[in-house]
């Protein structure tokens, strides 16, 4: 594959060559790229050491948000996501050697051998393990993959619920498509990898919607119901136009030492599914498992009924969202969110760990956001939950007041207003 020079890329995006593509991917006024992917090349460069005729291309790769369906994908169930404008991009070179090699800004550089595939312990919950996973899940497909140098820099928060390792995950995989498989791959596949990758050898239990909706971009509704061949479908769904804005709320505590209390929730969940001899919930009927509370109490735990109550009435919610999304009723559909929140703050139980009753962010934060809002929009936990951030729907006309008011509390900058983004994991320019 012939790819431009560092020299070309670089007189190309200062002279606007490459405006139309990225207006494309990221929206009208592609001078905000523009001079963020000009210091993405020249981090490259200086951290490399590499010269002006050193070939390079630029990858570009989401971050997300969910819009229904709270822990429901790892049960098989309904869930409605959607890539956001804040990404992951890099600036690759192929090294012709089987080093890959990762350099993300302010973080160590995961560097791991093409030859050694196999999980290594000391990289359990480590970038370097996400990458070796990653490369080794293609390479079981049969291509034949290089090295490569990587620069990355982000702006998709870490441990918020906009899914900062699916977009990490994805971008390295996106990398290694358009690099080594000629672009075959498709986005659920890359998806699959990444989550195979984070699961085995990260360490970490995680369903497969954050990496699709990484993947693939714009809005998309995913059936999760046949595992390997989820039914996947893109919804318009123009939330600016129906007077809305998605705002994000950082609580300003991190996921980073959640892993057991994420991990509880498919455990608890596959609990109850096995009392019917089932592995996930979604192949229990809510009529069978009504009757048979009493039972599954004394097996499981109230923890672990309540979770599944939200199970059913979660995935149900998802169907009504997307009903109400196609139908161009955006009340309905933000009324269905905030069922969807009470769901997870009561059942699911995803909205504080409890260990410490004196800190409750993500509590306190949806209460504040409720009193501002006044009846209207919507708010709810956002992602996985028990830290990171809340999600709100704010009406135009009240984002002006609320984003301040909310950081008085929050803390300044907290409040990041977002839109939705068409473009999944890319190549801009190679």
């Amino acid at each position: 594959m012939a790819l431009q020079t560092v020299r070309e890329v670089s007189t190309a995006l200062q002279k606007g060559i490459w405006d139309e593509k990225l207006s494309r991917i990221y929206g009208d006024g592609a001078s905000r790229p523009v001079g963020r992917l000009s210091a993405l090349v020249d981090g490259f460069c200086d951290f490399y050491g590499a010269g002006g005729n050193t070939p390079i291309a630029l990858f570009s790769c989401p971050g997300r948000t969910e819009l229904g369906g709270n822990h429901t994908d790892h049960q098989r169930g309904h869930a409605l996501a959607a890539s956001v404008d804040l990404d992951t991009i890099a600036c690759v070179h192929p090294n012709d050697g089987s080093i890959i090699r990762v350099k993300s800004q302010h973080h160590r550089i995961a560097e791991i051998d093409l030859n050694q595939l196999e999980p290594q312990a000391a990289e359990i919950g480590r970038s370097p393990s996400l990458v070796r996973g990653i490369a080794a899940g293609i390479s079981s497909m049969g291509y034949s993959i290089g090295g490569f140098d990587a620069y990355t820099t982000t702006q998709v928060l870490r441990g918020r619920g906009l899914s900062s390792s699916a977009a990490f995950e994805v971008l390295v995989g996106e990398i290694i498509n358009h690099l080594y498989c000629g672009n075959q791959l498709t986005p659920f596949q890359l998806a699959q990898i990444a989550q195979w990758a984070e699961n085995t050898y990260f360490g970490k239990p995680c369903g497969v919607l954050d990496q699709m909706a990484c993947a693939t971009g714009g809005v998309i509704a995913v059936d999760f119901r046949d595992h390997d061949r989820p039914q996947v479908r893109h919804v318009e769904f123009d939330l600016y136009g129906a007077g809305y804005a998605l705002c994000i709320v950082d609580t300003g505590q991190s996921h980073a030492d959640l892993k057991e209390d994420f991990a509880a929730i498919p455990r608890e969940m596959r609990a109850v599914a096995a009392c019917f001899g089932k592995e996930f919930l979604s192949q229990v009927s809510f009529a069978d498992f009504y009757a048979h509370i009493p039972e599954i109490r004394r097996r499981c735990g109230d923890r672990a009924v309540l979770r599944a109550i939200h199970f059913f009435t979660e995935d149900a919610l998802v169907g009504r969202q997307l009903q109400a999304i196609s139908q161009g009723d955006a009340d309905s559909f933000l009324s269905l969110v905030s069922q969807s929140g009470r769901s997870s703050y009561m059942y699911l139980q995803n909205v504080s760990t409890y260990r410490d009753p004196r800190r409750q962010d993500m509590a306190v934060l949806l209460a504040i956001a409720e009193q501002l809002l006044e009846g209207r929009g919507a708010c709810r936990v956002h992602g996985g939950g028990f830290a990171g951030a809340i999600q709100a729907f704010v009406p135009l006309d009240m984002v002006d007041t609320f984003r301040p008011a909310i950081e008085q509390v929050a803390g300044e900058g907290s409040c990041h207003v977002l839109s939705f983004r068409g473009a999944g994991a890319c190549c801009l320019i190679d």
